[in-house]
C-alpha cells in the first residue's frame, strides 16, 4: 500500500525537506479522516479549523492539527473507540503509528495524538534522514461543549478512497477563526493568514455562532449583554489588528507556505489588514 502513499506524495512536488514533511503530514491527516469516517465519527462530530480549509477548500498553507466539534454536547465523549479503527486503517496502508488518547475527561477540549516515523523511514524521505527517531505528530482535538448556531456541510473526498466528511460551512468556520483572533493570548500568524484568505473568498462570518463562542469562552464570557453585530465586529477586529507584531506573525506562518505564497507576507501591516477587514465587512448580508 506504500505505492498509494508514494504516488500521492509525488503530486506535491516538494522542493525541500520542510515541504516534504508538510505533505507527508497531510497524507496521514487524510488517511485519518477516512478512518474516522469508517468509524462513523462524522455521525456525531464535524470537521473544522485550518486543516479543514486546507483539505476541503484548498487553503494554500499547510496545517498541523485535526480539529473537530461535537454536533451536540457530550461530556462523556471518549476518543478510544475511534482510535481503534484509525489504527486498523493505518495498518491497512502499511503504517504503524501510535494513536494515544489524552485522559482529560474534565476538559472541554479532548485531545488525541497520532505519532508516526514509519512512513519517513519506509519511503526514505529526506526529512526522516535528519533523525531516524523523528516522529510526525498530528494532534486531534474535539470540543465536547460546542457553541450553538454552527451550520454543517458535507464534502466527498477521494484519497485514499472515496468517503464523505461532515464539516462546518465556511461562515461558521470563519466565526471560530475570529473568536481565536480576538481571544488567543499570543500571536498566531496562521490565524491572520486564514483571515486574509476568508476575505478573498468573499465569506462573512456566522455572527450568531461567533457570539455563542464569545459568551462561552474568552474576555467577553461574562458579558450577558454582548451583541456581536457588524459594528461590534468592525470595532473589535480593528482594535486587535493594531496590537499585532506583524514580524512575529509572519514568522509563525512562513514554514507552512510554499515560497511563492510566502512572498505576500511582505505586505503584512496594519494597512494591509485594515483593507482586508473592509473587504470582509462589505460581504455582510443586507438586512
Amino acid at each position: 500500500m506504500n505505492d498509494i502513499i508514494k504516488a500521492q506524495l509525488a503530486k506535491y512536488k516538494a522542493s525541500n525537506p520542510i515541504e516534504e514533511e508538510n505533505a507527508t503530514k497531510e497524507i496521514i491527516q487524510e488517511i485519518a479522516l477516512y478512518g474516522l469516517w469508517r468509524a462513523k465519527f462524522f455521525e456525531v462530530a464535524v470537521f473544522q479549523g485550518g486543516t479543514s480549509l486546507r483539505i476541503l477548500h484548498q487553503l494554500p498553507r499547510f496545517s498541523e492539527d485535526l480539529d473537530f466539534m461535537l454536533l451536540t454536547p457530550d461530556s462523556g465523549f471518549d476518543w478510544a473507540p475511534y482510535l481503534k479503527v484509525l489504527t486498523t486503517t493505518f495498518e491497512e496502508y502499511g503504517l504503524n503509528p501510535e494513536t494515544v488518547s489524552k485522559e482529560q475527561m474534565d476538559k472541554r477540549i479532548r485531545n488525541a495524538v497520532i505519532k508516526d516515523n514509519s512512513v519517513a523511514n519506509q519511503l526514505d524521505l529526506s526529512f526522516g534522514q535528519r533523525d531516524k527517531r523523528k516522529k510526525l505528530k498530528i494532534k486531534l482535538e474535539i470540543d465536547v461543549e460546542p457553541p450553538a448556531h454552527s451550520v454543517d456541510a458535507f464534502t466527498f473526498l477521494d484519497f485514499p478512497v472515496d468517503y464523505e466528511v461532515r464539516h462546518q460551512n465556511l461562515a461558521s468556520n470563519f466565526a471560530l477563526k475570529i473568536h481565536a483572533l480576538l481571544c488567543r493570548d499570543y500571536v498566531k500568524g496562521r490565524d491572520w493568514y486564514d483571515f486574509s484568505w476568508y476575505a478573498a473568498q468573499g465569506v462573512y462570518p456566522n455572527l450568531p455562532h461567533l457570539e455563542a463562542a464569545l459568551q462561552q469562552f474568552g474576555p467577553w464570557s461574562k458579558n450577558e449583554g454582548l451583541s456581536a453585530d457588524k459594528n461590534w465586529l468592525e470595532e473589535r477586529l480593528n482594535s486587535r489588528l493594531h496590537e499585532i507584531d506583524w514580524d512575529a506573525a509572519k514568522q509563525d506562518v512562513r514554514r507552512f507556505l510554499p515560497p511563492m505564497e510566502a512572498e505576500s507576507l511582505n505586505l503584512w501591516s496594519n494597512r494591509f489588514f485594515e483593507a482586508k477587514l473592509i473587504k470582509v465587512l462589505k460581504n455582510a448580508p443586507h438586512s
